[in-house]
């Protein structure tokens, strides 16, 4: 018996060793690759490399919540307002033998009630935006961004309107030529409808034959930058009988930085000038202050004499930055504006118009701004009776969340 238990644990442990061997031999099926994601840092903070590609992306948002008092004109008139604005926005780069390829996206939807939805009456409106979309390739720019008339290294703080760098985002073809050493300049094939200001009513406006021709020389260093910019514009009326004008505007914004101040004061100044193109002066149609005070603006209308004419105007604005604490800061703005009518039919008066503004941040936490803005504004309208109300004031209480 014990014989026989004896052959048969040697068969079994035989057995197993066989089996063993036989199991080493066979092939082992590995575990998948795990794709992690990794930081990129060639571009800033913020951004990492899409799985499986060499391509950079940076995810970025805003949430903003303001609440706004205008001083009413009439008991129709509302005098506060709510505003919620979400925002998201995709930047994608790519390193070329051609240079640096970016796809960039910026998405924005607006709630919004009161003075923000509309002048008068109870309402409410949904604004969904694409407010930026473009390709980048090398210096080539194609899609949808701010106007090149505009320098976007402006160290502005303004929350309410001034009468300055602040061009619309139009849809646009350019090229950016740089020089190095900070030293660069663009040529730009721009929307113009996104600049007509108010043509269809005295001049009634034609269809588009040319794109806005924008250009601008740049130089940007440690200091701050200065940029020298001008723009073509085509005023085209839908009646053959009067000729297209071609309206034109020039322009220069230069910011500071001011490290002998504190560390983050800035300054910056800007000034236009524009005949038949007044949406470079930061117009985009009526100025109004109060039911007594308000002015029409038009590229080009028929005169008098009943010949095409154009409007003429300039601009001046500035402002400055102050951090008191490393989380506390404040700035103080304004801007000055003047429009000219040369024989001008009735109802179509030159004007006049200032603003000026005060805020104050706080920062709390990173990319958490706490604000408050008072700005006042005076139109005079020629030929208004003297003694009329042509002021107003308003005020802003922001808070707002970056990521």
């Amino acid at each position: 018996m014990k014989l026989v238990k004896s052959l048969f644990l040697g068969s079994v442990a035989g057995l197993a060793a066989v089996a063993g061997a036989q199991a080493a031999d066979l092939p082992a099926k590995k575990a998948a690759a795990v794709e992690y994601v990794r930081v990129c840092s060639t571009y800033g903070a913020g951004f990492f490399y899409i799985p499986g590609t060499e391509t950079c992306l940076r995810v970025s948002g805003r949430v903003r919540a303001e609440y706004q008092y205008l001083e009413p004109v009439t008991r129709a008139s509302n005098a506060i307002g709510f505003r919620a604005r979400g925002r998201v926005a995709l930047d994608a780069r790519t390193a070329t033998a051609y240079g640096l390829l970016r796809a960039y996206i910026r998405m924005e939807m607006d709630r919004n009630t009161g003075v923000y939805a509309s002048g008068a009456g109870i309402g409410a409106a949904t604004s969904p935006n694409m407010a930026q979309a473009y390709i980048q390739f090398g210096g080539l720019t194609a899609g949808r961004t701010t106007s090149f008339f505009a320098n976007g290294d402006l160290p502005s703080e303004n929350i309410t309107t001034l009468r300055f760098y602040d061009y619309p985002d139009v849809n646009l073809l350019a090229y950016t030529f740089s020089f190095g050493n900070g030293f660069s300049a663009t040529l730009s094939l721009e929307d113009g409808a996104s600049t007509v200001v108010n043509n269809a009513t005295l001049f009634g406006q034609g269809g588009q034959r040319y794109p806005d021709l924008v250009g601008n020389v740049k130089y940007a260093g440690t200091w701050g930058s200065v940029q020298v910019s001008g723009a073509l514009h085509q005023a085209r009326s839908i009646d053959p009988v009067y000729d297209s004008e071609l309206g034109w505007a020039i322009g220069t914004q230069i910011g500071f930085n001011l490290p002998m101040l504190g560390a983050g004061d800035a300054l910056w100044l800007a000034a236009a000038y524009a005949d038949g193109a007044m949406g470079y002066l930061g117009f985009s149609g009526n100025v109004t202050n109060t039911s007594d005070a308000s002015a029409s603006i038009f590229d080009a209308y028929i005169g008098a004499d009943g010949s095409v004419e154009t409007a003429s105007g300039w601009q001046v604005a500035g402002g400055l930055r102050h951090y008191w604490t490393p989380t506390i800061r404040s700035a103080v703005h304004g801007s000055y504006a003047s429009v000219e009518f040369d024989d001008a039919p009735i109802g179509l008066a030159d004007f006049t118009e200032w603003r000026v503004g005060v805020n104050t941040f706080w920062t709390p936490v990173s990319g958490l701004n706490i604000g408050v803005e008072a700005l006042y504004a005076n139109l005079d309208v020629d030929g208004i009776t003297a003694g009329i109300d042509d002021d107003r004031w308003e005020a802003r209480f922001r808070i707002q969340r970056d990521f």
